[in-house]
């Protein structure tokens, strides 16, 4: 899966949060460990999820084709992720900041868009190829949820991230996750934090 991976990232030349496998392996996912990293988000409330991710994508673009305060151009980096909460219909859009703007990213004008800090954490992620639909990405994420259950390990059941890292014209060596994160000691804080603003969150 890491080397699937690092192929479809080096083929688009994008870059992508800092993250490390970890030593313990999982049967049937990947358990990595995410560094500190900034994103760009938005709150999209609809009944539909694939209409919450086309929203949530155009006020994103926006934002990186220069609707903030100084009209700067953000690269394209991935992936964009979408944060789905089973049972409502709020979801959250975020787009990753290349590393050249982490430390001083410009400040959105949207007031739907806001950047948010997530703190390291222990990640569980299922890969699969091919389009993703938003029924093959609930799919993948009960998959793994049921993986999680079956070999007795500690995550946040109560919602999960789906991750997109293809642009849409993107034919060949398509790359998608599903993601849960691992509970640790500090869980309770973690779920706060993700959850916390179904609005700005994480900062």
């Amino acid at each position: 899966m890491i080397k699937s991976l690092k192929k479809t990232l080096l083929s688009q030349n994008l870059e992508s949060p800092k993250w490390s496998p970890a030593e313990v392996a999982v049967p049937g996912c990947e358990l990595r460990h995410y560094e500190t990293s900034l994103w760009a988000s938005t709150v999209i409330r609809d009944e539909s999820q694939k209409e919450a991710l086309r929203q949530g994508l155009r006020k994103l673009l926006h934002y990186i084709q220069g609707e903030n305060e100084t009209e700067t151009k953000i690269e394209m980096a991935v992936p964009v992720t979408c944060l789905v909460q089973p049972g409502t219909n709020e979801y959250k859009v975020s787009f990753f900041v290349p590393p050249k703007h982490q430390h001083s990213p410009p400040e959105p004008t949207d007031p739907d868009v806001f950047l948010e800090q997530r703190k390291p954490a222990a990640v569980f992620v299922r890969s699969f190829g091919g389009f993703a639909s938003v029924e093959k990405f609930n799919k993948e994420a009960k998959i793994l949820a049921d993986i999680l259950q079956k070999e007795g390990q500690s995550f946040h059941s109560d919602f999960y991230f789906t991750a997109g890292y293809n642009r849409p014209f993107t034919l060949f060596n398509r790359h998608n996750e599903v993601w849960y994160y691992k509970k640790e000691i500090e869980g309770l804080w973690m779920a706060k934090n993700i959850l916390g603003k179904i609005g700005k969150l994480l900062i």
